[in-house]
């Protein structure tokens, strides 16, 4: 699915085509990949290992916010105390590694230093083909860890080396972006309300 493939007499007609195709990419994802990731994600949560997560421009952005939603959100109401990194938030060791080794190493080394077994690996790409993100599924994967890639466009080289990949088929990065955002927000909602006394679910904010 591409998009635009012709420019707009209004933005409200460009506006109208974007959500049309965002509600049919959002419909084309994996639900089987949406519920592994989940259980991979509660999983490392509740045994206590660490979920690192990474991207780079815009998909940097969606790895902070994951922070804060998945540390703060996934753990109110419920048992869980979610262990979480963005690789993206350090801009002192991000600057570091890429001036004195290479960008294409600035998450795999961070992974290759802290990651344990049982830690969990999330890169977020809409190419898939970031060579970071790359490499950084092979440093998690060198280590015996567990793998999500979150895709978009043809999906690239990440979404064949994942364990679970969740793809956006859709050639547009804003659109792609979005869902990528809102796979986030349903990764930590879901896993909250499963995990948190049911009496509870209707009468709390999400």
């Amino acid at each position: 699915m591409s998009f635009p493939e012709r420019p707009y007499a209004a933005v409200s007609g460009f506006a109208s085509a974007y959500f049309d195709l965002y509600a049919t990419a959002a419909r084309a994802v994996s639900a089987q990949a949406l519920d592994d990731a989940a259980a991979l994600l509660a999983g490392c949560y509740r045994a206590g290992n660490w979920l690192y997560v990474c991207g780079n421009g815009g998909s940097a952005a969606i790895a902070n916010h994951m922070y804060c939603d998945h540390v703060k959100s996934v753990r109110t109401d419920t048992s869980l105390t979610p262990r979480m990194m963005s690789l993206s938030a350090n801009v002192e060791m991000m600057s570091a590694l890429a001036n004195d080794i290479s960008y294409a190493e600035v998450f795999a080394y961070q992974i290759e230093a802290l990651a344990k077994p049982g830690d969990v690996v999330m890169t977020i790409s809409s190419s898939g083909n970031s060579e970071n993100v790359v490499r950084a599924i092979a440093a998690a994967q060198a280590k015996g860890l567990k793998t999500i890639a979150l895709t978009g466009f043809q999906g690239g080289r990440t979404a064949t080396m994942a364990d679970v990949n969740i793809h956006v088929p859709v050639d547009n990065y804003g659109i792609v972006e979005d869902l990528h955002q809102s796979i986030m927000h349903i990764l930590a909602q879901a896993i909250r309300a499963a995990e948190m006394p049911a009496d509870l679910v209707s009468v709390r904010t999400f």
